[in-house]
């Protein structure tokens, strides 16, 4: 099948697509997942990506061209889109959803789904009906948790501890384990007694420490006053274990409050993000939990956030309505919290809150998570910075030999400009160090002084704002700048540094994209790198990041001023609501042919038809939509 016939498929299918709640898979020419996602009203959502629009990032953008087939499921509500989709993500994988990247299993404490249940830690989470505590961030907190169970209730936490069926007539038996041979194995204990007490372990896990605390202090009062003094003793003996634990957990909250903070912070230096989940059960601060989420670069803060927050509660462990708390914080505004939300609400039988505190202790908490969030990325930065070190890449050390560069060319800074015809002049520079993109480094200027489209004049002006300011505030020099163009652009860029007092710092090359030449300094003729170099591709690669980068900005530009010239002329219709329309429907030509209920479920009933009555004719073909 033809990309271009595929891709009329795709976009026929997109026109018959529900306005219902849903997931939808987008597939490559092989019927490989690409993206998956869901959306409260199909259609909008999904017809959105293959708007003419410049909305989309660099990377979606990519996607959307790998797009040949396409699956949507239809769902009841929001929440089941919510749980479908989380599944699908983690079945499989697909490259441009956010991922989660781990340093390594996180420890859990397994409840078994069984008549005696087995209580023991494992990294493995098997969905068989059986209860996971966690995840730990601290294997020492986990082996602390296990060590109280075993004090507190006498309970056996050894794994290979199991029934096994007597091929002879009687009772089921059960494997001897270690703690069998210390004379503390409860797989003998009457049943009734048995399950109790692992009704009390799971309190104990899910942080019910004061109920089990009263519940205990009768137990052991009743057993007293019917003279069992053995029985009243070994209740006494959990009691003290129990309230030793319950008094090293952190009290965090005034109140005797159940919730989960979420807090997410963002490297962009590293392209990664860290969520970090708080769990406080009866005001007490009981376990901590941390991720890096990976392929980011494309989304917002809330949507990074939500994805976290999303994917720990639809994840593999057998959540109960008792492990979802009364309230749920976070650190930013989630993208579209309602299937979270009616998700959290069904599972635990009321309303769940979710929401972002500005002040008070709960945001004092929130600012802990992102310290702790913080920490984390600093750590995983310093690795990676380490590792770096110990390995430069071949492709640095191949262009120091091509161009005989006098160092190696470690940090590299290339400059390319963007305008159409002469309109909306932008430049843009992208750094990369170690042939890794340093993003949080890339600059976008706006051509001030040059007008018309004069490349030479605006990669001058650029190159000077540019290093005046390295040399002013002292910021780090690069080994290697490229400038994308032939002779004139290099010989502009020569000058500019020359005028500033720059020039000899560090090197400076033309790339030509016409015959991939590169120019140098002093010298009439190019160098040719030759085709299957790595030091060619790498500059290739660096250049085609920065005319993306220019491109990106010039579109933005372009696109802030369709919106004042277009959308914002309708009465009502500002700012806000303009680029909410734009969002949506892609572009102010897809706005134009929208259906009024379509607009209308967008921006509101009087508001979308004033939109439809402004484009006029041009929408009465789509009113029967």
């Amino acid at each position: 099948m033809s990309t271009d016939s595929a891709e009329i498929d795709v976009k026929e299918k997109v026109d018959h697509l529900p306005l219902s709640p849903g997931v939808y898979i987008f597939k490559d020419k092989k019927g490989r997942e690409l993206y998956i996602g869901k959306a409260k009203r199909l259609r909008n959502r999904v017809r959105s990506y293959f708007q003419d629009s410049g909305g989309h990032d660099g990377r979606i953008r990519v996607m959307v061209k790998k797009i040949d087939d396409l699956d949507v499921i239809v769902t009841d509500s929001e929440s089941e889109a919510l749980i479908l989709e989380n599944n699908l993500i983690k079945k499989h994988q697909p490259r441009y959803n956010v991922m989660y990247r781990d340093d390594k299993t996180y420890p859990y404490i397994c409840i078994t789904n069984e008549e005696r249940p087995r209580v023991f830690s494992t990294r493995t989470v098997i969905k068989d009906g059986s209860k996971y505590f966690g995840p730990y961030d601290s294997v020492m907190h986990m082996k602390r948790m296990m060590e109280t169970i075993r004090k507190a209730f006498d309970l056996c936490t050894c794994a290979v501890a199991r029934k096994t069926v007597n091929r002879t007539k009687g009772p089921p038996k059960w494997h001897s384990c270690f703690d069998d041979y210390l004379e503390s194995c409860s797989g003998d204990w009457d049943l009734e007694e048995y399950q109790e007490t692992i009704k009390k372990v799971e309190r104990m896990l899910n942080g019910r420490t004061k109920a089990l605390i009263r519940d205990l202090k009768e137990e052991m009062s009743i057993a007293s006053d019917d003279l069992a003094f053995e029985q009243a003793a070994r209740i006494r003996d959990s009691l003290k274990a129990v309230q030793k634990y319950s008094k090293k957990m952190k009290m965090v909250a005034s109140k005797q409050v159940d919730r989960d903070l979420f807090a997410l912070r963002v490297d962009k230096e590293i392209s990664e993000a860290c969520g970090v989940l708080f769990k406080v059960r009866e005001g007490k601060l009981i376990s901590k939990f941390h991720r890096f989420l990976k392929n980011i670069d494309h989304l917002e803060k809330g949507e990074m956030l939500q994805s976290f927050v999303e994917d720990y509660y639809t994840g593999s462990q057998e959540f109960g309505s008792d492990t979802i708390p009364d309230e749920v914080y976070v650190s930013h505004e989630l993208k579209n919290d309602e299937p979270l939300y009616q998700y959290l609400s069904e599972q635990r039988g009321k309303q769940v809150r979710i929401h972002r505190p500005q002040r008070g202790e709960k945001a004092k908490m929130i600012r802990m998570a992102l310290s702790n969030a913080k920490l984390m990325l600093g750590e995983r930065k310093l690795e990676k910075e380490k590792a770096a070190r110990k390995r430069i890449p071949h492709s640095i050390k191949e262009l120091k030999e091509q161009l005989d560069l006098d160092r190696l060319p470690r940090r590299i800074e290339c400059f390319d400009n963007s305008n159409l015809q002469g309109s909306d002049p932008v430049a843009s520079m992208v750094c990369f160090v170690d042939a890794r993109t340093r993003k949080s480094e890339y600059k976008r200027f706006n051509i001030k002084t040059v007008e018309g489209p004069d490349d030479f004049a605006s990669m001058k002006e650029v190159l000077e704002r540019r290093y005046s300011r390295v040399m002013k505030e002292k910021q780090h020099i690069p080994d290697l700048i490229v400038v994308d163009g032939g002779k004139g652009q290099l010989s502009s860029a020569v000058a500019a540094l020359k005028e500033i007092g720059f020039y000899g710092e560090c090197e400076v090359i033309g790339l030509a994209k016409r015959l991939e030449e590169v120019f140098v300094p002093g010298k009439s003729k190019p160098i040719m790198i030759p085709k299957k170099s790595s030091a060619l591709k790498l500059l290739q690669r660096i250049r085609d990041e920065a005319h993306r980068f220019a491109i990106n900005f010039h579109r933005d530009k372009r696109s802030k001023r369709t919106i004042k010239t277009e959308l914002t002329q309708i009465k009502g219709v500002g700012k806000k609501t303009a680029q909410k329309l734009l969002k949506e429907f892609g572009s102010v030509s897809s706005v134009q042919k929208a259906p009024l209920d379509e607009l209308q479920a967008e921006i509101g009933t009087k508001m979308g038809q004033r939109v439809f009555n402004y484009f006029g004719s041009n929408n009465e073909e789509h009113k029967g939509d």
